[in-house]
């Protein structure tokens, strides 16, 4: 390349020189012959950059999600972890930043959100080597430290009050506390329906208790801006699962088997499997703990729902899909 760069400043210094453009172009053969040359000679270059680019994105395929020219400037700072904070939204969905220990310059102790939420790595780790590698690291440790608060979520959400759960829990734990609950009483609402009469009409109780709860705990004082946040998703959501507790009770469904049941989202904690199951009709899907931060949540309508089971059947059978328009 640098050939190449010496070449063409020896045309551009020609062409300073000779101010007349015919004069320049026309006088000898050089334009003619050298130009040709330095595009192919580029060519090669850009080919063996096109090739050494894509050896990295096979060693860390979220690499595709930049283009070149932020995959260049990442390489070239990869030895210092501190430079590439500032690169890390290209290659996480809500990951922003990480922040260092202060007396180990190199060890990443929480990852922050790009909304300003911090959570504590289960493990810090010292980021070192190729860029690539610790970048994969990051990615390991931030799908562990999630798999561990679920953990604990699963364990203790059938009992933990809805304080409790957004004083303890990063918001995106604390929403799926609240699903794990409900699935978990409704599910076995259904299944005593048919012995236990009132068992649908306290599960649809329960769902309308946690909702004030929900809604009282938004005039008390002590929570910051990122809590309130939260709350407010909590609150869209379990509106939700009240609507649909109350559709099944209306609907008189008594069987965990049937369809109106079945076409929900539901989330369970396997504790046999150690994760989190996400299941819409008959596809089961592993929840793979992406660090999401404390987002706002849009209400789910029954198109919305309509979305979830179209889309999960179409990955269910290794297809795809995106929805459009103006909804």
């Amino acid at each position: 390349f640098s050939g190449i760069d010496k070449n063409f400043m020896k045309i551009t210094q020609k062409a300073f020189e000779t101010p007349n453009c015919v004069q320049c172009c026309c006088g000898n053969d050089m334009m003619k012959t050298l130009l040709p040359h330095l595009t192919e000679q580029l060519e090669l270059c850009q080919k063996s950059l096109t090739g050494y680019l894509e050896t990295k994105r096979n060693a860390f395929p979220r690499f595709y999600f930049c283009s070149d020219g932020v995959l260049l400037e990442i390489l070239s700072q990869g030895s210092d972890p501190h430079a590439i904070v500032q690169h890390l939204q290209n290659v996480f969905d809500s990951l922003a930043a990480v922040t260092f220990d202060k007396q180990k310059k190199y060890t990443a102790i929480t990852m922050v959100s790009n909304d300003k939420e911090e959570v504590t790595f289960s493990n810090p780790m010292n980021l070192g080597g190729n860029v690539e590698e610790y970048l994969g690291e990051i990615v390991t440790q931030m799908q562990e430290t999630l798999h561990d608060i679920c953990r604990d979520c699963g364990a203790e959400c059938d009992t933990m009050s809805c304080e409790d759960n957004v004083a303890r829990f990063p918001a995106q734990v604390g929403i799926l506390c609240i699903q794990f609950a409900w699935t978990n009483d409704l599910e076995d609402a259904l299944r005593r329906a048919r012995q236990d009469k009132a068992s649908m009409s306290a599960s649809n109780k329960k769902a309308l208790s946690v909702l004030n709860e929900l809604i009282g705990m938004t005039v008390l004082d002590k929570w910051d801006k990122l809590q309130r946040t939260n709350i407010e998703t909590l609150i869209t959501i379990q509106v939700h699962q009240k609507d649909v507790t109350e559709e099944l009770v209306k609907k008189k469904i008594k069987d965990p088997g049937d369809f109106e049941w079945l076409k929900q989202a539901r989330l369970y904690w396997r504790t046999e499997r150690d994760t989190t199951v996400i299941s819409i009709c008959d596809v089961d899907f592993d929840y793979q703990h992406e660090y999401l931060g404390c987002k706002e949540r849009l209400v789910v309508t029954p198109l919305t729902d309509r979305c979830y089971v179209t889309l999960s059947q179409a990955i269910g059978m290794f297809l795809g899909g995106a929805p459009a328009g103006p909804a």
